[in-house]
């Protein structure tokens, strides 16, 4: 588990398809303190370590996985937001994060307000009812309360402080972003269903 609260900016340093796909991240994360087998989220995407190096870690990615998320667009020297697992007694600066991944949103409205940056996202149909205004959604990993909602669009604000610690000063229009929607939204949405049936 996680909380979309973001502690590192990795440096993607390798990508080689080998069925799956491996990937080496650099990482000012002290590795000597990480275990093999340990998950790392990155965008927001819960990953295995399968190897370790002095200032990086190497994860295998799955197709599956590539082809629900956005990292199938990673290329060498992609910023990449971190974070490591919950550990019990940290802080939950953010909300419960899972890691897994529900679909691909993308950037379609971008706009300074002051210092901060106004961003809108079109969400896939089938996870816009999950999305509700001041709920949380995480978005490549970071916890972001979301402004409004409508139909499949949603806004949320950054403000200066995420820009700098999270790789979000580098968003543009068009870009694919990871979409996780908040865990208690989809249980809601289960129960309801589970009622009616």
């Amino acid at each position: 588990m996680f909380t979309g609260i973001i502690t590192d900016i990795g440096i993607v340093r390798a990508l080689e398809p080998k069925g799956d796909l491996r990937v080496r991240i650099g990482t000012g994360y002290e590795t000597a303190g990480i275990d093999l087998g340990a998950s790392i989220a990155s965008d927001g995407v819960c990953l295995t370590v399968v190897a370790l190096g002095p200032d990086w870690y190497e994860v295998q990615v799955s197709g599956e996985t590539v082809a629900k998320t956005n990292l199938g667009d990673w290329a060498v020297g992609r910023r990449v937001n971190l974070e490591r697992a919950l550990k019990l007694g940290d802080e939950l600066g953010g909300h419960i994060v899972s890691g897994h991944v529900d679909g691909v949103a993308e950037v379609v409205g971008l706009r300074d307000e002051g210092e901060s940056t106004r961003l809108r996202f079109r969400a896939p149909e089938h996870l816009a009812g999950f999305i509700a205004p001041k709920g949380s959604v995480a978005l490549n990993g970071t916890s972001l309360t979301v402004n409004e909602v409508e139909g499949a669009e949603f806004g949320v604000n950054l403000i200066p402080h995420t820009k700098t610690v999270t790789t979000w000063g580098d968003v543009a229009l068009g870009d694919r972003v990871n979409l996780e929607i908040d865990t208690l939204a989809r249980y809601v949405a289960r129960l309801r269903d589970w009622d009616r049936g």
